[in-house]
């Protein structure tokens, strides 16, 4: 039946509106490979999860009821932040990122902290749980953007841009490191030399950088047995049935699925590592499910959309005059695309096995949060087309 002349549309209608309404097409971009990634990797994780769910509990569905639940937190938390205006972010990026530091301090000093795969990086509150160095990176990102925009006119000065620079990021990846969480800590240091990049800090700087890091990398990969170990197979290769059952399982297990999925794959739900052939495959490793059971075009739709996620944060990093908002969507898309790629070489064997998931896809709640999260800050920013007074004299070019 046709509204009658002159009613107004009911407030929930509005409401609706206003959280879709935008103003340029990076916006609605962002949004639809994001969804796309989230309903797909849903899929995926049903998929990949029902063997072990009916293992642990009896019931195939539970890993991802369990992952539906979190993404329904996680969606409208995106959608929140993609309303806030800049300034929000500006004002609580201290906050955010104290907070984060926090919540990981308990999880190395305090009984709170959960051990899992080798690595103390969980913390459990009566029935809740989580990976509070998730919420690191949410807050790194903010505060790299706000505190690198505040350093841009001493971005040459070594001296200015050490502090707090340094002490803050050494003090959160530190955090983590202790934890014994290696694949994290990479990913929080890709992320500040990432943000340090494209915020315009001298390339002799990052160089510098670079090279320090990769030595303490080095020691601390040397410190632990199991890391070691799984580095050595990774560059000897696999070269007895020991390293096969031990440190080259999961490798050996991932390419073996990837392997049988071929050109147009088994079939979705047809896959036969999930089977507890190959460990962590609703997470670490679903990468190599999607290959099996979607095959090679499956694979490389996940790349595109990677891809296309990445040509997005561009357009919007390029679209923006505010240095502040480009410094921090530079950070996210590190994160994001970064993890992705990182998590799909380890599976293709590029990388030794580092324990990072896939975003957006792999099961895994605090994960998919804080990453819905991030991109809703990015869409903050892309919410509104830069007016043509304000436009960056460079891009003006």
């Amino acid at each position: 039946m046709a509204q009658p002349e002159g009613r107004q549309p009911s407030s929930a209608v509005v409401a609706v509106k206003r959280i879709f309404a935008a103003e340029t097409g990076n916006y609605f971009l962002l949004l639809g490979t994001t969804l796309f990634l989230v309903v797909f990797g849903l899929i995926m994780v049903l998929s990949s999860s029902s063997v072990e769910s009916y293992l642990s509990s009896g019931d195939f569905f539970n890993g991802f009821v369990r992952q539906v639940l979190f993404a329904v937190l996680g969606i409208p938390l995106m959608l929140i932040a993609a309303r806030m205006p800049p300034r929000f972010w500006k004002r609580w990026a201290g906050t955010f990122l104290l907070v984060a530091i926090g919540v990981q301090l308990l999880v190395v000093a305090t009984p709170l902290g959960v051990s899992h795969g080798g690595n103390t990086n969980w913390i459990s509150l009566g029935p809740f749980s989580g990976q509070p160095s998730e919420l690191v990176k949410l807050g790194l990102v903010v505060w790299l953007g706000y505190i690198l925009m505040k350093k841009s006119a001493v971005l040459d000065d070594w001296r200015q841009l050490v502090v707090p620079l340094v002490p803050v990021a050494l003090c959160a990846i530190g955090l983590v490191v202790l934890g014994g969480d290696l694949g994290t800590s990479i990913i929080l240091t890709a992320i500040v030399l990432g943000a340090a990049f494209f915020a315009g800090v001298r390339l002799r700087y990052l160089a510098v950088s670079v090279v320090l890091i990769s030595l303490v990398a080095a020691i601390l990969s040397l410190a632990s047995s199991s890391r070691s170990g799984r580095i050595s197979a990774f560059l000897n290769g696999c070269v007895s049935a020991n390293d096969h059952a031990g440190a080259c399982w999961q490798t050996v297990q991932g390419w073996w699925a990837l392997a049988s999925g071929g050109l147009f794959g088994v079939g979705l739900g047809n896959s036969t590592a999930k089977y507890s052939w190959l460990p962590e495959a609703d997470n670490d490793f679903i990468f190599a499910i999607i290959g099996e059971e979607l095959g090679l075009i499956g694979a490389i739709l996940v790349l595109v959309l990677f891809i296309v996620l990445a040509i997005t944060f561009v357009r919007i990093i390029r679209a923006s005059s505010d240095p502040f908002a480009r410094i921090t969507v530079a950070a996210v898309m590190v994160w994001i695309v970064g993890q992705a790629f990182i998590n799909i070489a380890v599976v293709l064997g590029i990388l030794p096995v580092l324990g990072v998931p896939l975003p957006l896809i792999s099961a895994g709640g605090s994960a998919l949060i804080t990453t819905l999260t991030a991109i809703g800050i990015v869409l903050s920013f892309a919410r509104h087309a830069p007016q043509p007074d304000s436009l960056d004299p460079r891009q003006a070019r």
